[in-house]
């Protein structure tokens, strides 16, 4: 039968190992997606550089993180406001901008259909044309 003393400090030394590896492999994956996303390197850079991360990983992630790391960052940045602009321009896009002469028109269709009054038509209009 195996038993094993696991005291305080050793469930903290292990959940530190562990979350220390996971934000390696973390950063191991975004070495890889910003070396791939790079435009400023070459195909020979790229492969070099994913060789070299590969064949000795910790050091290799921590020279390229060294040597690029002012890049990745401006790339990140670059990305992520080129991400906000899309979504910006997408959301303008599908709520889209109703103009004054659309929403007469609705009025209008509402009137004609008996929906509204004449009295409640041209309270709507005035305060349309008011704002």
């Amino acid at each position: 039968m195996i038993a094993y003393d696991y005291p305080l400090l050793g469930v903290f030394w292990s959940m530190m190992i562990f979350f220390l590896w996971f934000a390696w492999l973390m950063l191991l994956f975004r070495v890889f997606a910003d070396i791939f996303r790079s435009h400023d390197m070459g195909g020979w850079a790229k492969a070099l550089w994913s060789i070299f991360v590969i064949v000795v990983p910790f050091l290799g992630v921590f020279i390229y993180v060294i040597v690029n790391g002012r890049a990745m960052g401006e790339r990140a940045a670059a990305d992520a406001q080129q991400q906000q602009a899309a979504l910006d321009t997408y959301v303008r896009q599908t709520a889209g901008t109703a103009s004054s002469a659309d929403e007469l028109a609705k009025l209008a269709t509402l009137r004609d259909n008996g929906t509204l009054t004449d009295a409640e038509f041209a309270a709507q209009k005035a305060k349309l044309l008011d704002a």
